[in-house]
């Protein structure tokens, strides 16, 4: 197996690339010669520490990609958790049938991911995920503390001010964004007019 480590926006230390590249060998048992192996290392300084450090492999087994994530204080903890996440989803990915009728260019694909060109769970099947959640109503602030124990980028709920489906997300610059979608009302656009 080929494992291919980068940084995302930062030059990966040549320990973290030895670490990651030692682990994944765990994998080689559950693959054919023939599997890739794309990790990307990262950090996210506006996360708390337990999850700044951020892992995501993308294996491709016959030109199928299998994806895991894990986020962890280090990047040897995450790298530990991901290929712990990937060598059960392995075993499950040899053992079910899978519908091979459209099979991906194992190399184009991991050029492509590589090159940050492509989408590791994109298909040409359309939606690949359905995943239905009860939403309560609460307030914005309510929304941000929960978000924030989560540990996610972004979080539904409904408005208990107005009852009204709103996003909560998490900008690049560490702030908050709220997203209202109006039915067939008016678009507004940046900044947050219309709150009150």
């Amino acid at each position: 197996m080929r494992t291919i480590v980068k940084g995302k926006n930062f030059d990966v230390p040549d320990a973290d690339r030895r670490y990651a590249q030692l682990k994944l060998r765990r994998l080689e048992r559950l693959l054919d010669d023939r599997s890739d192996a794309l990790v990307e290392l990262s950090v996210e300084h506006h996360k708390n520490l337990e999850e700044s450090h951020i892992v995501e492999v993308t294996l491709v087994i016959h030109g199928r990609p299998l994806r895991g994530v894990a986020r962890a204080s280090t990047h040897h903890a995450a790298v530990d958790t991901v290929v712990d996440k990937l060598e059960r989803r392995a075993v499950d990915f040899k053992e079910k049938p899978r519908n091979r009728s459209r099979p991906l260019e194992e190399k184009s694909l991991l050029r492509a991911l590589a090159d940050g060109t492509a989408e590791p769970e994109q298909d040409a099947a359309g939606i690949v995920k359905v995943k239905r959640f009860a939403i309560e109503p609460m307030f914005e602030e309510d929304a941000v503390a929960r978000m924030e124990e989560l540990g996610h980028s972004f979080f539904i709920f409904v408005n208990a001010e107005n009852e009204h489906v709103a996003v909560l997300y998490r900008r690049r610059d560490g702030a908050y964004g709220l997203i209202e979608p109006s039915v067939g009302g008016v678009y507004t656009k940046g900044g947050a007019p219309g709150r009150r």
